[in-house]
């Protein structure tokens, strides 16, 4: 509606938001043909893996060069992999980590959201003044909310994104702020404390809830294959 978007970009994004929605719903209930869940499976492993290097590359232009290429090797490698791990080239472990693969990207996009946002801080300081500081103090929180749940479950792809966000996207963009005048000392430093108080809790209590001796052994149990 701002015209910060184009159209073409945004009705594709929407129709495979759409088309997302419903082929989960049929899947959640059964209603769904397995071979048409897979066919989207390996469509969204496809695309994640094509969006992604592209997403990053583009948010360094002009500093790099406009280039499709990560996008385009990307879509081949992750093509390749796809006929690989269907035509049973791969092992019964990569063709598992394959299956991860879109929940990663999905997860990773979500990551470099607050990295874009700070790269256009530190390019367009004035840009700050359209940011809204309770939104970002918001989303902070609510992520922040996430991570307890996500470190006793030992989910390492939700406690990445849940932390990151929290860190990146809610202190990391409260950071930029502050340093270009954007807010004050005590309010920055006031969140930034309540942070740090707030992690240090979740480690200490979900040590407690395991028993263990150390709060970084909470961490320890993240990494896959150590539980």
């Amino acid at each position: 509606m701002a015209g910060a978007m184009p159209s073409t970009p945004f009705i594709a994004a929407s129709v495979a938001v759409g088309l997302g929605l419903i082929l989960n719903f049929f899947n959640y209930y059964n209603l769904l043909n397995a071979s048409i869940w897979r066919l989207w499976e390996d469509c969204i492993t496809i695309g994640g893996l094509s969006v992604l290097p592209q997403v990053m590359w583009s948010t360094f232009v002009p500093y790099l060069p406009q280039s499709l290429l990560p996008g385009i090797l990307s879509f081949a490698l992750a093509l390749t992999t796809i006929i690989l791990a269907r035509s049973g080239k791969l092992s019964e472990k990569d063709v598992k980590l394959v299956g991860s693969t879109s929940g990663w990207t999905a997860t990773l996009l979500f990551m470099w959201m607050p990295i874009a946002q700070m790269w256009t801080n530190y390019l367009n300081p004035n840009n700050i003044r359209g940011l809204s500081v309770d939104s970002i103090i918001l989303a902070m929180i609510g992520n922040g909310l996430l991570i307890p749940r996500a470190l006793f479950t030992r989910d390492i792809m939700w406690f990445t994104g849940s932390s990151w966000a929290a860190l990146l996207y809610g202190w990391g963009n409260l950071l930029s702020i502050y340093i270009f005048g954007g807010i004050g000392k005590t309010y920055f430093f006031a969140v930034t404390s309540a942070l740090i108080l707030w992690l240090g809790t979740i480690f200490w209590r979900d040590a407690k809830a395991y028993g263990l001796n150390s709060p970084f052994s909470s961490l320890k149990q993240l990494m896959p294959g150590s539980v």
